[in-house]
């Protein structure tokens, strides 16, 4: 029988239905629910219960509108948002490696109940996984000024409840299997970044040991933007910009609220660097938790920084994605391209070399986006990996490639010719080793083919070997501050490749700081 126990209590689990071998725990509470009284309060312990509680499915989901396929969506009145959910060998011989993984989504959506998040093939491969849930939107990254009456309400909330699920963690896990001195912290876009802010922030010291980050975002607020924010979405919902007025507001009331200023940045080209690709939330250098951008963190030698084994990844088409769904500018004319660069700050230079790298014939949208995908997330998350090589911290960087044509080999269009994007998300079904889910076809353009799951027994293999030894397969960057050849580039077409980026060089030549937008 599949019982465990915790400090809270005994949970009850079940067999995988891909793989009997793992046994699955869904849905067990890691802190109390942050509502009520503990509203925009860091998080609690959840309380302790009596006999076995059964955990077979997912816990609800943080406020928020997004509905996504194959995912439950928010209902308001749900509460009991901070969860966790496991997947272990059932007959492992203990003390295995932990991955625990946090969810991406613009810090406003998503859920740990994805089905590219499902832990079966890295259990598989040996791991204990832990996926999580906490607090999105403005419940989890929202400004609330200080009334000096009550208590405090933290900035970053949901790093907080990250947090305390690493502590369930380190406190519970060896129950299933799990070492807690053998913790591997993981995440993509959003949560990549969140996972760099804890390794910036002194309370989660200890806590991890290793990092994989997969496409970090470019953005962390300062506490003066964050108010600013505030002010708009209380205005929004028809309340005071003040904790009082904040707190009479909804959780539904305040996820609408959000949702009408990022459409009135969407709907005006004037508002700058929002309009974009309005991302109204994230984390904030609140000078308490977090100190500052991880970029300038890691730099300055706070929080675990070098201690710290680290695995980043980014997606070589980054912004294609944003774009197919609907979600950022169009940006069709040399006009709007030469307005875009200005929002930014970018030099005309910058914005000629990606025109020359790329065909004769790409269109103004194809620089576009591939120059808004590496200044949120491909160079970035460069940079994150050359600052941590550079503080003496044992890095390794690789970039997902699969496309169609050429390497893509008989997984690469999907079986009907379509073109198929190496974009943002692209990469995380092969490295949990999830293509069976129909779901995610349309990030993978189609459903797989052998040389796909080829690829993703690749991919999951080196996640495994880095949580496990630090060591994914390919030599670390050497800290001089080049990437040379140790870099791993994922493809369909069987022998991965080494090779440098083309797009560094511009970012390079312009000496561009990379400031949050």
């Amino acid at each position: 029988m599949d019982v465990f126990t915790t400090k809270a209590g005994q949970v009850r689990g079940r067999r995988s239905e891909r793989d009997p071998g793992i046994v699955t725990v869904r849905g067990l509470p890691y802190a109390a629910p942050p509502f009520g009284a503990d509203r925009f309060r860091a998080p609690r312990p959840a309380q302790p219960w009596d006999g076995v509680r059964e955990c077979t499915a997912f816990g609800p989901v943080a406020p928020q509108s997004a509905e996504l396929p194959g995912s439950p969506a928010w209902s308001p009145g749900d509460e009991d948002i901070l969860t966790l959910n496991i997947w272990a060998p059932a007959d492992g011989p203990g003390d295995l490696p932990v991955l625990v993984w946090i969810h991406g989504g613009a810090y406003v959506f998503g859920s740990s109940a994805q089905p590219d998040f499902d832990g079966t093939a890295l259990a598989a491969r040996g791991l204990v996984v832990v996926t999580l849930n906490h607090r999105l939107g403005f419940e989890g990254f929202g400004h609330v000024p200080a009334d000096g009456e009550g208590p405090a309400c933290p900035d970053n909330r949901g790093l907080l409840d990250q947090i305390a699920a690493l502590e369930w963690v380190r406190d519970n896990i060896s129950a299933f299997g799990g070492s807690p001195g053998r913790v591997t912290l993981a995440g993509q876009s959003s949560g990549a970044t969140s996972v760099a802010c804890l390794m910036a922030a002194d309370r989660a010291r200890g806590l991890f040991h290793r990092a994989i980050l997969h496409s970090a975002v470019n953005a962390c607020a300062t506490v003066e933007q964050a108010a600013r924010t505030t002010a708009e979405v209380a205005a929004a919902a028809g309340v005071p910009a003040t904790r009082a007025g904040l707190l009479a507001a909804s959780p539904q009331t305040l996820v609408s609220a959000s949702d009408q200023v990022v459409e009135r940045y969407r709907q005006d080209p004037g508002s700058g660097q929002r309009h974009y690709d309005p991302a109204i939330y994230g984390p904030v250098a609140d000078g308490d938790l977090l100190p500052c951008d991880p970029l300038e963190a890691w730099a300055a030698g706070a929080g675990a920084g070098a201690e710290v084994e680290l695995l980043v990844c980014h997606t070589t088409e980054e912004y294609w994605l944003l774009d197919a769904v609907g979600s950022s500018a169009k940006v069709t004319t040399e006009q709007q391209l030469r307005t875009f660069a200005a929002d930014f700050g970018l030099p005309s230079q910058l914005v000629d070399a990606y025109r020359d790298r790329l065909p004769d014939d790409a269109p103004v949208l194809d620089v576009y986006l591939a120059l808004y995908g590496d200044l949120l997330f491909a160079e970035y998350s460069s940079r994150l990996a050359e600052a941590h090589a550079r503080a003496g911290g044992r890095t390794y960087l690789a970039r997902f490639d699969r496309r169609s044509g050429g390497d893509g080999g008989d997984g690469g269009d999907g079986g009907d010719g379509r073109r198929v994007r190496a974009w943002h998300c692209a990469d995380i079904p092969f490295a949990f080793g999830n293509l069976h889910d129909e779901s995610l076809h349309f990030l993978m353009g189609g459903p797989p083919g052998p040389a796909d799951h080829e690829l993703a027994h690749r991919m999951t293999g080196a996640w495994a070997a880095f949580a496990a030894h630090g060591d994914p397969g390919w030599a670390p960057l050497d800290g001089g501050g080049g990437e040379g050849s140790a870099v791993r580039v994922w493809r369909t077409s069987g022998e991965e490749a080494r090779e440098t980026d083309a797009f560094r060089e511009p970012w390079d030549a312009a000496g561009l700081p990379l400031l949050a937008p």
